[in-house]
């Protein structure tokens, strides 16, 4: 592992030195810069407390090698390498603790994120998994704290879904969820399966980061609205109302419809939804042209690559991008065991980039 150099730590200490008194004096900035280093003063503040620490332990460091050397109180001197023992054994994991924090940050991380889950191969039996997939999803973000809040659903005959779509709210959402984008493939005898044979089923999902109206313009010539009837719950031609929206944004052809009972909250998360996908399209044209940031990424954000299998008969999941095999499937699918594969994967992503860092990347 490189070791962070003294003089690198000092210019983080000196840049939020420079911020804390910049903030101090507003006026000279514009709202959208100041908004800008107000949030990097911030996000530097958890980094220079992890830097002053380090700091302080090399320095102690020194001071022990000091008194641990020839010519000095026979006491004092074993005591010195005792201390100085403790210490070489504290002060790599600080410092591994420190270059993670001072690796890149995805803009979105923090954010809270739009899921989409789409019943794929598998005819009744993928709706199914589409259905436990949204509970798993629904269950684990439970466990972190965050609110799941359904926004569309087309709920399949058999149960479960042909696709759903939900907003995940909270800190750090797009951070943890970001790697669930892909195809999910299920091994598991069907319950219609009357010969005990087993099938192969699969559901796609989505996670965009929910975007701010900073972050994509949309300009009124560009969308094009249509209201349209939507049917109630009592069939198909009663209780219609005018109230489904469908937004189409010309310039990329992107679609999205709502049809819930309120036509101004249909277009609110229409438009939603409609930012989030151009800012997932910004941030994937961006990746694209950085053509070594695949090289510090866990997979390739594709989402037609199949990403895990959770096989019934055998109890286990598989995550196929780190070769990751948990033979826990109920406790995964319950929510609570998703937290295992999610931070193997964030500390698979986190050791790729460390590694390219080194590598000069």
């Amino acid at each position: 592992m490189a070791v962070i150099s003294d003089e690198r730590l000092n210019q983080l200490l000196e840049r939020y030195d420079y911020l804390g008194h910049a903030l101090g004096t507003p006026d000279q900035f514009s709202n959208e810069e100041f908004v800008k280093l107000s949030r990097e003063y911030a996000d530097l503040g958890p980094v220079v407390e992890a830097v002053n620490s380090v700091l302080a332990m090399r320095s102690e460091k020194e001071d022990l090698e000091e008194m641990a050397g020839p010519g000095g109180d026979a006491d004092m001197r074993e005591l010195a390498v005792e201390e100085l023992k403790e210490l070489k054994e504290k002060l790599p994991a600080a410092e591994h603790a420190l270059s993670i924090q001072l690796l890149p940050k995805d803009a979105a991380d923090e954010r809270s994120a739009i899921l989409e889950i789409r019943a794929g191969t598998g005819g009744d039996e993928a709706a199914l998994f589409a259905g436990d997939l949204y509970r798993m999803y629904e269950r684990y973000a439970e466990t972190q704290g965050w609110k799941m809040e359904m926004i569309s659903a087309s709920p399949a005959e058999v149960g479960g879904f042909k696709e759903v779509m939900a907003n995940v709210h909270g800190k750090g959402v797009f951070a943890k969820l970001k790697f669930e984008s892909g195809v999910h493939r299920v091994q598991r005898v069907p319950v219609t399966e009357s010969g005990g044979r087993i099938h192969t089923s699969a559901a796609t999902v989505a996670v965009l980061p929910e975007a701010e109206d900073v972050d994509i313009e949309i300009k009124d010539a560009d969308i094009r609205i249509d209201t349209m009837r939507s049917s109630g719950a009592g069939g198909q031609h009663v209780n219609t109302t005018d109230s489904a929206v469908r937004i189409t944004h010309l310039p990329t052809g992107i679609v999205v419809t709502q049809s819930e009972k309120s036509q101004h909250k249909n277009r609110d998360k229409a438009m939603k939804i409609l930012r989030a996908r151009l800012y997932d399209l910004e941030r994937e044209k961006a990746a694209n042209a950085r053509a070594e940031d695949r090289k510090s990424q866990v997979g390739s954000g594709d989402r037609s690559e199949r990403i895990r299998t959770y096989n019934f008969p055998q109890g286990r999941v598989t995550d196929h991008r780190i070769g990751l095999t948990l033979h826990k499937l109920d406790q995964i699918l319950a929510g609570e065991g998703l937290s295992e594969v999610v931070d193997a994967l964030i500390a698979e992503d986190q050791a790729m980039k460390l590694s390219a860092m080194e590598a000069g990347f």
